[in-house]
């Protein structure tokens, strides 16, 4: 398949990255600073500032593709916004391209964060335990609420796009090697799970592309 990965340097962009090439994928890399990818990535790249790149500079990158893949999140205070503007604006690339599949990664509590599109969300994620819907989460949301506004937005975005959409929602995510064991439902978090790495997270999302099923979905992930 012809893939094109967005923030391709970051946590879980990095691990998509290198997935899809020891798969045999065609990728595309789309990064601010192509030096951080290395001398031995094996992808076509194109620089872009997500932040701030508008459609025509990110049509190249998405022209062709079979799918387009999102590790955008904010890192620091400094990055907040960008996940809501970088998928504004591969989403109406994608549009003039003719690209269908978009899968990108949120976060857990996004459920029950308010947003432009959905001012009322539900208290509770029906997926939760005690634990984590009375005492985790809540912490989590107020320490994280200007990251999760992002997140939230960019959603907005996503499921009123109209393309052929995927979101991934994991918990608390570590450095843990990839296991390919993790559990997933279907627009909900899972009960007892608190964590899962990076690495399974881009595994689901390269997997939900041979997975009809996924489109217009939202999948929580965890251990």
């Amino acid at each position: 398949m012809r893939l094109t990965v967005l923030a391709a340097t970051g946590g879980i962009g990095r691990h998509l990255l290198e997935q899809a090439l020891a798969a045999g994928h065609d990728v595309t890399a789309v990064v601010r600073n192509p030096a951080k990818l290395g001398e031995q990535h094996w992808a076509r790249v194109v620089r872009a500032d997500l932040a701030s790149a508008g459609p025509a500079e990110l049509r190249e990158a998405v022209e062709g593709a079979d799918a387009v893949l999102s590790g955008l999140g904010a890192v620091g205070r400094a990055g907040i916004g960008v996940a809501e503007h970088g998928t504004r604006a591969v989403v109406e690339a994608m549009r003039q391209a003719g690209t269908r599949r978009l899968v990108v990664v949120s976060a857990a509590p996004i459920g029950t964060v308010p947003s432009p599109a959905r001012p009322h969300p539900p208290r509770h994620d029906p997926g939760e335990g005690p634990v984590m819907r009375y005492v985790l989460t809540p912490v989590v949301k107020r320490v994280l609420r200007a990251h999760y506004a992002d997140l939230a937005r960019m959603e907005d975005v996503v499921l009123a796009s109209g393309l052929d959409w995927t979101v991934v929602r994991p918990p608390r995510l570590t450095d843990k090697p990839l296991t390919r064991d993790y559990r997933t439902a279907y627009g909900q978090n899972l009960r007892g799970g608190g964590s899962v790495s990076r690495a399974d997270v881009a595994h689901c999302m390269l997997r939900s592309l041979r997975e009809p099923e996924t489109v217009g979905r939202i999948l929580g992930i965890a251990d």
